[in-house]
Parts: C-alpha cells; structure tokens; sequence
C-alpha cells in the first residue's frame, strides 16, 4: 500500500457516524483534546468560525465547505471568536444515539457528519502525524464528501442490509478523500510526515520505505529514488518532516511492531527480526525509545486492555445512527 493508506490502516478507524449540530445566535463551544478521534463534517447551511489549538489562524467555515480533523487538537467553533467559550460538555451528551444538538434554537449553522474512533498504543504518534485541519472549499472537491454523508445517513435511515457496513466504508473513503486532496494541493506546509508526503521527491523515498521496511535502507539509495544529492535529500527531508530519513525508518518499523504485538501471537524476536532487526537487543531497544516501554511491556498491556474492552462491551454495547435526525440528543462533534 502506499504510505497514507498504510497510515489509516494501522490507525484502524471505526466510524461512529451521528447526525448534526443546529446552532443560532451568538455561540462559542470548546471541544477538547480527543486522542482517538477524527472528525469529518460538511457545513449544510449558515457558517461558522473554527479555531485550533497550535494553529494561529482562524477557519472561516461556510455553507458548502467540509473539514477534517485529523491530528485529535482541540479545537472552538463559534459564531464569534470574540464571545468567552463554554465546554462541550454542557451541549453535547454521552455518545448513545445520533441526532441534532440544537444551541440557541439552531439557525445559524447546521453541520453534519462522521466521527471515527481509533485504536491502538500508537494512535497518538499516527494521529500526530496528520495536519491539524484540512479545509475543502472548493466546488469541485466538495460533490464526493457531500455524497458520502448523504448517502451514510441514507443507509443507516432506511436500515437496508448491510446498511452498517456500507456506511462505515463510506465514512472511510469520506476521510481518505479529504486527505488525498489536501495532498494533491501540497496544502501542508507545516513540518511532519504529512508535510513529507506533499513534497513529491520526498513521497518517492517514503513510499519505498513504506514498501520494504525491513531492507537495510541507506540514505545513498533514498535519495537516489527521490532524484536528489544526499545531502540535498536529507536536508529537504529533516526540514519537512522534522526528523531524519534513518529516524523516520526506525519510527515506521516501531509502529509497525506495535500493531504485530498488539494483533498477532508472533514473538519478539520473530517481530524484530522480520522488521529488519537482526539483534533482539537492537529491536528492544528502538522499541523503548519510539514508545516508552519495552515489546514485551507493551503486548501485556494491550492485552489486558483487550480483554477490559471486551467485558465492558458485554456490559453495554451501543449503536450510533445518524438517521434519526429528529433526535433532540446526539454526539454530533463530542
């Protein structure tokens, strides 16, 4: 797979689709840090502010647009970025079923849309990876994402077979579009992976790694896939992706053991050494300094995490439908 797919992939997104937000009047919501959640909305009608933490310049939101947050940042709407913010809290209920929150009667803006939930020890280091917002206003990019969120709440609404997985397939390709697109228009100039993957010749060397994360890559043979000098490769690579080209090596295969650890009964050694560790020590010790803890700390925790998961989806298991428009609770943006 190429590097972005390979990304959501070990990401493993699930998508907890709801309906809307109606808010009117004057209005300013805070909505924390989430680790394990992207959001994709499209604005259906009215408008709106959006600010990001880390990000210094406001998002003015308009009928038509869609936006993405994909990094898990905290985040304000508000119809005045001016007004003192409440918490989300005092809006938005437990996540139970979907519906519209209404704020102030609604009319001003009404948002709809997916949340995904995301799993996995190295979540916060993939979600870290993405960029803060991304932003689609134009026209043309806009049809696709608009169709998917009608069609999930068509299929979830009329509760036809299979209804479920098409439209967590549909919230799926919603996400990898927005990130394609913002790809495509080299959008990302901050520095991170995301910033990497914008660069063309850079994509190249990332995508050959991605390909064959086990071969004993030298920086020679990167930057000749990219097409540059060494030392103009690894100049241009630290600076956008804020780490060495060995550096992000290491960081990918790291994520990669983690999702073995976490998802099959291969051992340690036969981990590392299939990751390009010849040396169990060398594996262990990347390990610990990619994710704190060592291979064998991390399977036990995730497995006793596994198994807390699974009783308390025993205990309780609830079902998120956006179809019920006319709901007067929801989880629209929590």
């Amino acid at each position: 797979m190429d590097p972005l797919s390979d990304a959501l992939s070990l990401l493993k997104p699930q998508s907890h689709v709801s309906s809307g937000f109606d808010a009117g009047g004057d209005w300013s919501i805070y909505f924390p840090i989430k680790h394990d959640v992207i959001k994709c909305y499209s604005i259906v009608s009215g408008g709106c502010w959006l600010s990001i933490e880390g990000r210094s310049d406001p998002v003015r939101l308009n009928a038509g647009d869609c936006f993405v947050l994909p990094s898990g940042r905290p985040f304000r709407l508000a119809s005045d970025l001016r007004l003192m913010s409440e918490p989300s809290s005092a809006f938005f209920p437990p996540a139970e079923r979907g519906g519209v929150v209404t704020v102030n009667g609604g009319g001003g803006v009404f948002l709809a849309g997916s949340r995904f939930t995301v799993s996995g020890g190295h979540a916060a280091v993939l979600m870290g990876m993405m960029p803060p917002v991304v932003h689609i206003d134009k026209e043309s990019e806009q049809t696709a994402l608009r169709w998917a969120i009608d069609r999930m709440r068509q299929e979830l609404r009329e509760q036809q077979p299979g209804g479920s997985l098409v439209a967590q397939h549909l919230a799926h390709m919603m996400l990898l579009q927005a990130l394609r697109l913002h790809l495509a228009e080299g959008a990302d100039k901050g520095t991170g992976w995301f910033a990497a993957l914008a660069d063309k010749q850079l994509c190249a060397a990332i995508s050959a790694i991605h390909a064959d994360p086990a071969r004993r890559w030298t920086l020679k043979e990167l930057a000749s896939i990219a097409a540059m000098s060494r030392s103009s490769f690894a100049q241009r690579f630290k600076e956008a992706a804020g780490e060495t080209p060995m550096e992000y090596l290491t960081r990918w295969r790291i994520l990669l053991a983690s999702d073995r650890l976490e998802n099959s009964s291969d051992t340690v050694s036969v981990i590392g050494h299939s990751l390009g560790y010849e040396a169990e020590g060398a594996f262990i010790a990347a390990f610990k300094r990619i994710m704190g803890c060592t291979p064998r700390q991390y399977g036990h925790r995730k497995s006793a995490s596994r198994v807390d998961g699974e009783q308390a989806a025993m205990r309780s298991h609830t079902q998120i439908d956006i179809g019920r428009v006319s709901s007067s609770q929801g989880a629209a943006m929590q």
